[in-house]
């Protein structure tokens, strides 16, 4: 147990159209998850700065878009936030006040694009990467662009171990954002890279997402930590679109989070919540990862290099 560290998923939802108070609500949950539990990771979910717009439309027709939806982006736009900027550098003070190495869903803006990104901030280095989704799902394309293989960091980081304070914990993280974990062959790339901490920014809220995350843990030999949004129609302006225009009501939910954390094993540690706010905490035993290598390594002795090869082309 001494190779353990401790790290949370935090599930809430973005402050609509409001940076700042978004922001002050991520330096809360993620002093609480320090002062309360003792956190030296946290996970935040998909697009928690910039906001994910679920069952926005953006007036897309096949062919043709309309100025309704053209003003729409524009206020999406505005609520995006460059990388790096003020914004990232409040996130990295929170970071290095607490102690906490921060990934965290943001929409990032580039020029004119937008992508779904998640960055990295590390307690001492402040930030240290970014992944941006390689492909957004479905109608997401309207909105996003697509990443790229240069982006798809695995981050070297060494923590104190939380049960035995004179020693170092050498960890490998990763993050696969929503929908991506359906990639078999990036997540076969984040395994080829070692990965330990899986991290999962989502927006799925279905409950066949506890199934994925624990095949994922199960498959990778690797913890995994998927933090999801939990939101209802007051977390959204008055005129969003919603589910059911005819009965709207403040309290329907909108994203039903289900955020929780997976053992090496497949064994779920905490979770999976339905809570409009909460923060899920666990150990994370790096001794677990190897023991689980013990019988299933899928890029070394469970793999057949000589029939199936990986190729990543890593190039901006």
């Amino acid at each position: 147990m001494a190779n353990t560290i401790r790290a949370s998923v935090i599930q809430s939802c973005t402050v609509r159209f409001n940076l700042s108070e978004t922001l002050d609500k991520f330096e809360k949950l993620t002093r609480l998850a320090k002062e309360r539990d003792g956190s030296q990771l946290v996970v935040f979910p998909e697009g928690f700065i910039g906001g994910y717009p679920k069952w926005s439309t953006f007036s897309c027709f096949v062919g043709e878009r309309v100025s309704e939806g053209r003003d729409e982006f524009v206020k999406y736009y505005n609520a995006a936030v460059e990388i790096p900027s003020p914004a990232t550098d409040r996130i990295a003070e929170v970071s290095k006040a607490t102690g906490v190495f921060v990934v965290m869903g943001v929409i990032e803006r580039d020029v004119g694009t937008l992508y779904c990104t998640a960055i990295f901030v590390d307690p001492v280095e402040g930030l240290v990467a970014k992944h941006r989704k390689l492909l957004p799902t479905a109608c997401e394309r309207f909105i996003w662009g697509q990443g790229d293989g240069s982006t798809l960091p695995v981050v070297a980081k060494k923590f104190q171990s939380s049960v035995e304070p004179t020693r170092t914990v050498e960890t490998k993280i990763s993050a696969t954002i929503c929908w991506e974990n359906f990639m078999p062959l990036l997540r076969t790339y984040y395994y080829s890279l070692g990965t330990q901490i899986y991290c999962v920014p989502t927006v799925d809220s279905r409950e066949t997402w506890e199934s994925s995350m624990r095949h994922i843990a199960f498959e990778g030999r690797c913890f995994v930590l998927s933090a999801c949004q939990f939101a209802t129609e007051k977390d959204y302006p008055p005129d969003h679109p919603v589910a059911d225009a005819s009965n709207r009501n403040p309290d329907n939910v909108m994203i039903n989070g289900g955020s929780l954390i997976v053992s090496p094993l497949g064994k779920v540690l905490a979770g999976p919540t339905r809570k409009p706010e909460d923060i899920l905490t666990a150990d994370l035993d790096l001794d677990d990862v190897v023991r689980g290598k013990f019988d299933l390594d899928t890029v070394g002795h469970y793999s057949r290099p000589d029939v199936f090869q990986l190729k990543a082309n890593i190039s901006p």
